[in-house]
This record gives structure tokens, C-alpha cells and sequence, in this order.
């Protein structure tokens, strides 16, 4: 890049006077620059054009000149930040900020957070880590469940606090008597985020390559086909009733991507930019619902702020911080809560592992200070007392004449706070003559993992989306955990049962069929809830419309920026 090498040169004729006057000859000036003296001169005379310093030679050769300085190079790497944003080159100004952690903070502080660029209200988000690419599908990460929602729209959404679907692409539906015809009439003014019409045909075409997913084709298993039966309907024929179907349209997901190019959608935002060191959406002006007040949002993915110490800008993946990454103090806390989701423990149903040793675990984990005591950073997790709210952990008598087994074997995957969850559940173990022997799974998902055979207990995270119920209704038919988990028989029930809850067409009495499978579960010391997390978001003064979601993050289409002051 032309300007950070003009730059870099600029610091190596500043920094041996640390700006102050120098005298100096060119020659000297060339070595320090690692030129010939042809092209230090060069330098000298378009740097004094630019205004930076200024070369007053002396004739002859070997004569030393003066040479002042006028900028210093932070300000000038400052100046160049701007000048490349103000031209939409926000690639060369991240590549101009290449800096030790702690100068990177105080130079990005000023372009971080919600700034009016050229005209242009944009948001900027220091992340800790490069993104994984976005594609229909399941997704291990937040971030990126929660981008796909804002690049592309699915037949059905959820909206706002309802945990409800609502239209999207489709504008309603109907349903015919026996449940086993679903018309999607979808609507008229749709676009593709490259300006085409959104076709009928393509949305079909986009559902057929998502079934053919093996995960997603169990999510769908009721589905026998899809036809285009007006040119605005799609029509779902089920082999039996599946009055989740709005649900699973609306879930993550299920958003449709066009068939011949997957990173386009048509969702309020489009990808502009998605490079391991930067992700920008901008605004799609043919949306179809309200458009977003932001233009623009970028994802400033810097992870040297990071590697040391998550308490700069990103104290955490689930306490994001929007602006200024060198004092979160500054900021002002916008919206926390309590995750809904949460971190559990699952235990094998085999012969190592009798049930009353199963609730003597539990109970352990649950009755003793071993949650309350994890060595994590304060107000980062809450105990967990319920699956979800109503969803009470069973209370069972101490049972503390069972004895445990002599060894057991746990496997955990992501996130972090499990390698302390295992280490300390080890050592409680072990004051009880079970020694723990742990596995680590290095991912976010079971997807996989090849330690199933050998495992007792299991650890990971569920994350919960719009609708608790049918989320966890989505966990059990498409994770790859369950299998493994629960015998062929068990495993075979449970799919059984949840087709029978499924079939239920008021959502009341399928929340109630939901809720006894997962109290069945905890009862028979299958499953129970370690923790829930504390979402919180911080933003500088300025930025508007943030609210917390069930993922953890906000609706871009709902932040906006007041216009600058004249």
C-alpha cells in the first residue's frame, strides 16, 4: 500500500529527533530509509508539498541540510485514516493501523463506535476474532446467526419481543384443514440485494438445496415436497401435520440465499465487504420492510486488542462494547439480560452410570458452592435454577450414601468458561473418590467430535433463539449430541414423541408436550442447566435504537445516529 509505505518513511525521518529539527545529510537520510539518495530526495519533495516538513539543503555534496518537521507521524496516520474512510477505503485504513495493542486503542478510538462518514451514518464494531463465513445452515457462532438474520430473510421471521413468526418473503400463509398444505403467498416487490426480482421459482430452488442439508433435512422431515402453485404461492405438502413449520421458515437457519449466488440475499443489509479483517453491511434500498436508519456497519476485526485481556472493547463474546475499546467505563451500558440460553451437562444413559449416581452428580453440581465458586470474571454467568422460565430443575433428597463410580470421563466443547467448569468439577470429584478424566472437543459444536464412545457426561452450550420452546424443540431433533446420548430405543421415542407434538395445532398445548419431554429428561438425570450468561451491550452517547436480542447482540435495522450538528 503507497500511502502506509509513505508513512512508514516519514516515521523513520521523524523518529531519530522525535521531531525536533535535525541536521542531517542526504546520504544519512537515505540509509535511514533504505533509498538511494535519488529517491530520498523524492521523498523529501513531495513530503514538503504534502505540508509534513520542510528540507532547507545546503549545496555541495556531504553538506548537511536542516530538516523540520511539521506533523508528527500519529497524526498523520491519523489524517490518512480519515482521508482513506472518507473514500469508502476502509481496507487501507486498517491496514494503516498496524500498532502495538495499546497505541492501536487510542488510535482507532476516534473512528469506532456510530460516526456520520462522508455523509454516511456508520457503526463500528471492534470484534476479537475473524468471522466464519455466512451460508444457510447451521452456524456454530452469535455473531454469525445473528448476521445471516441481517443479510437474509426466510419465508416467515420473528418479530420484535413476539415469539410468534410473522411474514417475510412471504406475506401470509394459510393452512389447510388437515395441516398437510401450508400456501407461503409470497410478495410482489421483493429484490435481490444485486437489484433482480426476487423470483418464486429461485425461492424454491433456494429450499430445495436447504433440505438437502442432512441436519436441516431432519428439521424438515414432515416436508414431502414444495410446488410453485401461483407465481406468489409456494406450497409445502407434508406427509403429516407440522404446525412448527412457521417456526422453522423463521429460524436462522432456514434464510434463503439466491440459488446461483450464495452470499446474496435480501435482507435490510448486504455484504459490501466480508475479509478476515473487515465486514461491512450497507444498507439494501429495495428491502421490502422498514428500512434501516444505519447505512452502513462495520465489523473492525482487530484481535491483537484481544490476545491479552477480553476487558478492552469486548470484555467477553456475550458483553460486546461499541465505540472506544480503551476504557469500557466510558461507555454507557445500553441493554443487558439475562441469556435464556445456557451451558448444560449431559449424562450418558449406560452402564457406568446408574441413575441415582446420575442425580448424586446433579446434586453435587447443583447443591454445593461449585457454580457459585467458578473462578470467572464477576456478573459474566448466573447459576442456573430452571431450563427455561417454568422449566424447574428436579429437587431431589441428597442421596449421599450412593457412591459414584471410581472413573468417569466428561467431554466438553466451547465456550471457554467450560475449561473451568471441568477443571472444577474435577476436583469435586475428586473429594469424592471419582476421578474425572477430561476431554476437550475444540469447537463450537458436537459436529464432529470423536469421543462420543468413550464419554460419560457431556458439556456444551445451547444457544436459544425467538421462540425458547421450538428451539429446543430444534436441539433435539438436529443435534448430532442426541444420538449419542440416549440409547437407539430412547433416541427412537424421543423422535416419535416430538412428531406427536408437532401434530398439536394449538402452540399452547405443544409448549406443554415440549415442556414434559425436557422434564422427563432432567428427571431421569438425562440433562439439567449449569449457567445462563449476562448479555450486555455498551455504547458511546450518540447511538440509538439498541436493544438486546435473544442472541446476545441488536437489530441493525433498528440503531440509528443523529445527524452531526452544523
Amino acid at each position: 500500500m503507497r500511502q502506509l509505505n509513505r508513512l512508514n518513511q516519514f516515521q523513520r525521518l521523524w523518529q531519530p529527533s522525535a521531531g525536533e529539527p535535525q541536521q542531517i545529510t542526504v546520504a544519512e537520510l537515505a540509509e535511514r530509509c533504505f533509498c538511494s539518495e535519488r529517491h530520498v530526495r523524492t521523498l523529501l519533495r513531495q513530503a514538503q508539498e504534502a505540508g509534513w516538513l520542510s528540507w532547507q539543503a545546503q549545496s555541495g555534496r556531504g553538506k548537511r541540510g536542516t530538516l523540520t518537521f511539521h506533523v508528527t507521524p500519529d497524526s498523520l496516520r491519523n489524517e490518512m485514516m480519515e482521508q482513506a474512510l472518507t473514500r469508502g477505503l476502509q481496507h487501507d485504513a486498517l491496514e494503516l493501523a498496524q500498532l502495538d495493542a495499546p497505541e492501536l486503542r487510542a488510535l482507532l478510538h476516534p473512528f469506532l463506535g456510530g460516526q456520520w462518514q462522508n455523509d454516511t451514518p456508520t457503526l463500528r464494531i471492534p470484534y476479537y476474532r475473524s468471522l466464519d463465513p455466512l451460508h444457510s445452515g447451521f452456524l456454530p457462532g452469535r455473531a454469525e446467526q445473528h448476521l445471516v438474520g441481517q443479510v437474509f430473510s426466510g419465508l416467515t421471521r420473528f418479530d420484535g419481543d413476539s415469539r410468534e413468526p410473522a411474514g417475510d418473503l412471504a406475506h401470509h400463509w394459510k393452512v389447510s384443514a388437515d395441516g398437510l398444505r401450508w400456501h407461503f403467498y409470497i410478495r410482489s416487490t421483493l429484490h435481490w440485494h444485486n437489484g433482480d426480482k426476487v423470483e418464486t421459482a429461485q425461492l424454491r430452488a433456494s429450499l430445495l438445496e436447504l433440505f438437502a442439508l442432512p441436519a436441516l433435512r431432519r428439521l424438515f422431515s414432515s416436508v414431502l415436497h414444495v410446488e410453485v402453485t401461483h407465481p406468489q404461492c409456494l406450497t409445502f405438502v407434508l406427509h403429516q401435520p407440522d404446525y412448527w413449520l412457521a417456526h422453522r421458515l423463521a429460524s436462522y437457519c432456514s434464510r434463503l440465499a439466491h440459488p446461483e449466488q450464495p452470499l446474496i440475499g435480501s435482507g435490510p443489509f448486504r455484504l459490501a465487504v466480508f475479509d478476515p479483517d473487515l465486514v461491512r453491511l450497507e444498507c439494501h434500498e429495495q428491502y421490502h420492510l422498514s428500512h434501516p436508519l444505519l447505512k452502513a456497519i462495520e465489523f473492525w476485526i482487530t484481535p491483537q486488542l484481544f490476545e491479552q485481556d477480553l476487558g478492552t472493547s469486548c470484555r467477553h463474546p456475550v458483553q460486546i462494547a461499541i465505540g472506544e475499546p480503551d476504557e469500557l467505563a466510558n461507555l454507557r451500558l445500553v441493554s443487558s439480560s439475562t441469556s435464556l440460553g445456557f451451558c448444560y451437562l449431559t449424562l450418558k444413559q449406560s452402564g457406568r452410570l446408574s441413575k441415582r449416581q446420575a442425580q448424586r452428580l446433579i446434586n453435587i453440581i447443583h447443591h454445593t458452592t461449585l457454580l457459585h465458586t467458578l473462578p470467572l470474571d464477576e456478573n459474566l454467568i448466573t447459576p442456573a435454577h430452571e431450563l427455561l422460565p417454568g422449566w424447574t430443575i428436579p429437587d431431589w433428597p441428597e442421596l449421599k450414601d450412593v457412591a459414584l463410580p471410581e472413573v468417569l470421563t466428561l467431554i466438553y466443547h466451547l465456550p471457554v468458561e467450560l475449561h473451568t467448569m471441568a477443571e472444577q468439577l474435577k476436583q469435586y470429584l475428586a473429594k469424592e473418590g471419582c476421578t474425572l478424566t477430561v476431554i476437550f472437543h475444540d469447537a463450537k459444536t458436537w459436529d464432529g467430535c470423536s469421543y462420543f464412545a468413550q464419554a460419560d457426561l457431556m458439556m456444551g452450550d445451547r444457544l436459544i433463539g425467538e421462540a425458547p420452546g421450538y428451539t429446543l424443540e430444534q436441539w433435539l431433533r438436529c443435534d448430532t449430541l442426541w444420538p449419542h446420548l440416549l440409547s437407539a430405543p430412547q433416541f427412537a421415542h424421543l423422535q416419535a414423541t416430538l412428531d406427536a407434538v408437532q401434530m398439536q395445532v394449538s402452540e399452547q398445548a405443544r409448549h406443554s408436550g415440549l415442556q414434559s419431554i425436557f422434564t422427563h429428561l432432567m428427571e431421569n438425570a438425562v440433562l439439567t442447566p449449569l449457567f445462563n450468561y449476562q448479555y450486555q451491550i455498551s455504547a458511546p452517547p450518540g447511538v440509538n435504537g439498541i436493544r438486546l436480542n435473544t442472541r446476545g447482540w441488536f437489530d441493525f435495522s433498528q440503531a440509528w445516529l443523529p445527524a452531526p450538528s452544523a
